[in-house]
């Protein structure tokens, strides 16, 4: 059984895409969504959310009928005695193959220090995805979004082999944003809101979707600026007003830095800016959001948080950022208004009245694409093609 080690795999016949650093540890590779200049800059809390590969996938050209990985992960386990599935697919073409993985280690809540945890070692494991035919195919799979992944070893059934890896021809998606970006609370990797809109356009995503840490960082912008890609959204609003991080003063500056920033090379790539969905706490009382004991998130009262910012004022000033924009030149900036992707007759699949449930991710995809990418896609290869 031809077996290639991660740490020393050829990129002309492996590449990791989405993964833009790795830690070399003894258990195996370990994935960053964030390059390696920044770790200097980067915030524990965010450090934290970029090592979750959500959107990065292993892309392989072979021809084998069975690919088996080996990797160890760590997940959360909130449960006593629960075992913790966690989802990596194969993607050939459309068609998705689903498999879990069982063990590895677990990150336990300590429920004696609220902010405490502890961590459980396991062993390694690996999935198999076999039964796949014979001829030489272009082969994607994608690692799990809500675990941290270290990747060991990359196994194909005896007689196969790796081929160099074809040109990719689908559109590049570069997407920033918050945890309703990185989609922990999606069942399998593919069903994140990015991950089902790309799918159903047939586009190659990036995602910068990293939980509780969208915050316009200039790290990020300078990280999206250096991407080649057809197409950036930046869904901006959320995680501000959850922590309570910037006032409408600094808020509004910070949008147009970050736009000036990945403009510095990228002049004329079609950006998206994309305001807050629904969050019912949120729309009218400033944040931070707080939870409630109950399982929900609560705001506190407005006239505690004199400056503070509401998603009603949010997507007011994205709004008018966009606009600004475009009269000053800039015809390649879109605003779309988060309400289109889930809104208030949505809210049964809004659990915890901040984050969407699978379903309602999956919703959410299928609108993104039903309402933007369908008509975009066709366009941008118009355009490139006159």
């Amino acid at each position: 059984m031809p077996t290639f080690d991660f740490k020393s795999l050829d990129t002309t016949h492996v590449t990791i895409h989405g993964a833009l650093d790795f830690d070399d540890r003894a258990d195996g590779l370990g994935v960053r969504r964030l390059p390696a200049w920044t770790r200097p800059q980067v915030p524990q809390g965010l450090d934290v959310m970029a090592r979750m590969p959500s959107g990065v996938r292993v892309q392989l050209y072979t021809n084998a009928t069975a690919i088996a990985l080996e990797a160890l992960t760590t997940s959360l386990r909130f449960a006593a005695g629960e075992e913790v599935r966690v989802p990596f697919q194969l993607q050939i073409e459309q068609t998705l193959h689903t498999q879990y993985m069982v063990g590895g280690h677990a990150i336990k809540p300590n429920p004696n220090a609220p902010q405490g945890f502890e961590i459980v070692r396991g062993e390694p494991g690996e999935v198999c995805f076999s039964g796949l035919s014979d001829d030489m195919k272009f082969c994607e799979i994608w690692l799990p979004h809500n675990a941290y992944v270290a990747l060991r070893k990359l196994r194909l059934n005896d007689g196969a082999n790796l081929g160099e890896l074809p040109f990719d021809s689908r559109k590049k998606w570069v997407h920033y944003g918050s945890s309703i970006s990185h989609c922990m609370e999606a069942r399998v990797p593919s069903e994140t809101w990015p991950g089902v809109a790309a799918r159903h356009a047939g586009m190659s995503l990036m995602n910068f979707g990293v939980g509780g840490q969208c915050h316009l960082d200039q790290f990020v912008a300078r990280t999206i600026r250096e991407q080649e890609c057809d197409l950036i959204s930046l869904k901006i609003g959320i995680n501000v007003i959850n922590m309570d991080s910037m006032k409408e003063r600094v808020f509004t500056p910070a949008m147009h830095g970050f736009l000036d920033t990945i403009r510095e090379k990228q002049p004329t790539t079609p950006i998206l800016l994309i305001s807050p969905i629904y969050c019912p706490s949120a729309e009218t009382r400033p944040g931070p959001t707080i939870p409630d004991g109950a399982g929900k998130f609560q705001t506190n009262e407005a006239n505690l948080n004199n400056g503070s910012l509401t998603l009603t004022r949010v997507r007011e000033i994205l709004e008018e950022v966009v606009e600004l924009r475009r009269q000053a030149g800039d015809g390649h900036l879109e605003y779309f208004n988060g309400l289109e992707l889930f809104n208030a007759d949505d809210r049964a699949d809004l659990p915890d009245d901040l984050h969407p449930n699978p379903e309602g991710y999956i919703r959410m995809g299928d609108r993104f694409f039903e309402k933007f990418l369908r008509a975009f896609v066709p366009s941008i290869e118009s355009n490139q093609t006159n």
